[in-house]
């Protein structure tokens, strides 16, 4: 599947895999995903750079990047289901207090950090996985011939979870992007 990848979706993939392994993550994660698509808005126009900065991605991106890091210290959970367990009584943000008083800030973060360097091959996590073929999905469903890094956009935002929570958050929904990238008027991306 990876040859049918463009440039720009390749380098989203391999950046991906870098994040993962300078976290110290033994496997790839929805967010590093999104974390190697927001490094476009740094480097050359591509369609899903386009797109992010088209809904003010340049004014947002250490706040993404913040709330993906408040994510991975609530053990991966999103703010609905913080939320839905505080419906339960179940205070998350105290459970983490206890984890991190007891074992350190960062400790149902899940990172590596301190144990040692995990080396090798890193695998997609389920997750990540389901966004790289809903990716494809998206790409045969507009009958795309290649797997762009705005598939990979669109995938990311069609998908529940902290990823499309976080970019929900700054206006960043599946149905924002496709009217940036396909949608008439301004707003079309070429």
């Amino acid at each position: 599947m990876f040859e049918r990848f463009t440039k720009e979706a390749r380098a989203v993939v391999t950046g991906a895999v870098e994040h993962a392994e300078r976290g110290g993550a033994q496997t790839v994660e929805v967010e590093h995903l999104l974390l190697a698509l927001l490094a476009l808005l740094d480097g050359e126009g591509s369609r899903a750079s386009f797109a992010l900065a088209s809904l003010g991605g340049g004014e947002w991106v250490e706040s993404v990047r913040q709330a993906l890091g408040e994510a991975r210290r609530r053990g991966g959970l999103s703010q609905a289901e913080s939320d839905a367990l505080a419906g339960l009584g179940i205070d998350v943000a105290e459970i983490v207090a206890r984890v991190e008083e007891a074992h350190g800030v960062g400790a149902m973060a899940g990172d590596r950090k301190g144990k040692g360097r995990w080396s090798g091959h890193r695998p997609f996590s389920r997750g990540a996985k389901d966004v790289l073929v809903r990716a494809l999905r998206i790409a045969v469903a507009r009958r795309d011939r290649r797997i762009g890094d705005e598939h990979l956009l669109l995938a990311l935002t069609s998908r529940p979870g902290v990823a499309a929570e976080v970019l929900a958050d700054h206006g960043v929904t599946h149905e924002s992007v496709t009217r940036v990238l396909y949608g008439e008027g301004e707003a079309k991306a070429g």
